[in-house]
């Protein structure tokens, strides 16, 4: 994109030149248009000099909105508070599905999963899609230099992420640490170890459980996310440097893990918080009526002690996990303000988009769930915040539907990048309009899926989820086709499924989910 500045130089001709003719004049013009107009981003001419703004992307696995900018009343979150204060916050994001692998596929190729057969966290890109062209690489065709620090693309459970996106290996630490021996049996490989190390894929419930979350006294160095945070802000301080040397913009997406179980944090950052009023899950049941496809019980929870096998979590122990699942958000808060810190220190937050982005939701007994892998509110909706200096008013929010595909395309555009194209199908688009307007809608829904016995596709608009739940086959009969309709006007915590009552408006959001094919099965 470009923008133009207008001449000062409104004087009249000499005569010697109107005599010369209107000729000379249009070339003059023309010389004068292509000397003042540069590129710019965001609209403005404030930007560096060549046009192109750094990116910033921070990724934070299994983030919910629970943050004090989002209305959260218990959450201590005072960096990524101040990042919102500097830009947008979308209040109503959603991701497109609610598993870390898939849900990071989308949002590096602005591809939803129906589009391209990656649903699983073992899913490998270059098998389906060994052309993708995604968003740092895009970046990268375009001039900037890529890096990756954490869990960035999902790494584990058989996944080797994609290192080729970047323009140096990934840097990758543990998803899964501890520092109390005890914790995982005197040093025992434990389950969840394996998963994000592929190691005994064969054999994981052979293998012990880890405990649910630590509380020692410790530096924030101690746990992967305070290691990445501190090598970011050297890598920050390295693409400065080089900014000034070459002028080469950077890309650098970082991966902070935490508050993914286990909860092992610093004890500093449990002290923030007084479990006894800590938020308790208000429905502990499933929606009435919701079908059996739709309910989770068990699953990633039940690989940590003392979680009881049967996922069956008492109040005591779910306080517990509550309160660790606050204390990581903080201590992970507490990352990114360092972060946020450095730009400041190194002079190029005025130049520099950042981004903050929750790969999906999490469950925390709500409906009696935990973690995320449901199509349900909880589990779908992100938190996303743009700060984009020139581009965006600060203190600013927007209650637009919108989803993880939108974000390739919008750093596109706020990069002066052209769109991308592909070859992966491309299903996002720009939120550009929305942080120039708030009230300008780039959608009137958000879609998302989640594949089980059978695979259920959702809408999601303002008012209103619609799920339908189909056989995973080509020749489904209409009578195997379940579906659920939640009402978020009238029952926010999806206590009912409306379906069978309101039969009119499942048929209304059914042609919203028609624009959804699904490309390719699970």
């Amino acid at each position: 994109m470009y923008t133009c500045r207008i001449s000062p130089w409104n004087h009249k001709p000499r005569v010697d030149l109107q005599r010369a003719g209107k000729w000379i004049w249009l070339a003059l013009g023309i010389w004068l248009a292509a000397t003042v107009c540069r590129p710019s981003w965001g609209q403005s001419a404030g930007g560096p000099a060549d046009g192109r703004p750094n990116v910033l992307l921070i990724l934070v696995d299994d983030l919910k909105p629970a943050l004090g900018c989002y209305g959260d009343p218990v959450a201590v979150t005072p960096s990524i508070d101040r990042l919102a204060a500097r830009g947008m916050r979308f209040d109503r994001a959603y991701c497109s599905q609610a598993v870390c692998a898939p849900s990071r596929f989308a949002l590096m190729l602005a591809s939803h999963p129906t589009s391209t057969g990656l649903y699983h966290l073992g899913s490998r890109l270059r098998r389906l899609l060994p052309d993708a062209v995604t968003l740092p690489q895009h970046f990268i065709r375009h001039g900037y230099h890529a890096e990756s620090l954490g869990k960035v693309f999902h790494v584990g459970h058989g996944n080797p992420g994609d290192p080729q996106s970047f323009s140096l290996p990934p840097f990758e630490d543990k998803v899964i640490e501890y520092r109390d021996p005890l914790s995982r049996h005197a040093g025992q490989l434990t389950r969840e170890e394996a998963y994000f190390t592929n190691q005994f894929l064969d054999r994981i419930a052979s293998l012990p459980r880890g405990m649910a979350f630590e509380a020692l006294d410790l530096p924030d160095e101690a746990y992967a996310d305070g290691r990445i945070a501190q090598l970011a802000i050297q890598r920050l301080q390295q693409a400065a440097e080089r900014r000034r040397n070459s002028g080469q913009p950077f890309f650098l997406a970082v991966g902070f893990v935490r508050p993914h179980l286990p909860f092992c944090v610093p004890r500093k950052y449990w002290e923030l918080y007084d479990p006894d009023k800590l938020p308790l899950p208000r429905s502990v049941g499933p929606p009435q009526g919701a079908p059996a496809v739709a309910i989770k019980r068990g699953g990633e929870i039940t690989n940590y002690e003392p979680v009881p096998p049967d996922g069956k979590i008492e109040p005591l122990l779910a306080r517990k996990l509550i309160h660790g699942y606050y204390a990581s958000i903080s201590y992970t808060d507490a990352q990114i303000g360092k972060l946020l810190d450095a730009l400041d220190r190194l002079s190029i937050t005025d130049q520099t988009i950042v981004v903050l982005w929750g790969d999906h939701g999490f469950h925390l007994g709500d409906h009696g769930f935990w973690t995320k892998h449901t199509n349900y509110e909880e589990a779908t909706r992100v938190p996303l915040i743009f700060a984009c200096p020139d581009s965006v008013r600060a203190g600013t929010h927007c209650e637009q539907l919108v989803e993880s595909v939108d974000i390739f395309p919008t750093l596109a555009e706020l990069a002066g990048l052209p769109p991308p194209q592909g070859p992966q199908p491309i299903d996002g688009k720009s939120l550009v309009p929305l942080l120039r307007d708030g009230n300008s809608p780039v959608r009137d829904h958000a879609y998302h899926c989640y594949p089980k016995a059978k695979l259920g596709r959702a809408v999601r608009t303002a008012r209103y989820r619609l799920v339908v739940w189909s056989p995973i086959r080509n020749d489904a009969r209409s009578s195997e086709i379940e579906y659920e309709l939640y009402d978020y006007s009238e029952d926010p915590e999806e206590t009912r499924n409306l379906a069978e009552e309101r039969p009119q408006v499942v048929q209304e959001l059914l042609q919203l989910l028609d624009q959804h094919p699904v490309r390719v099965l699970p």
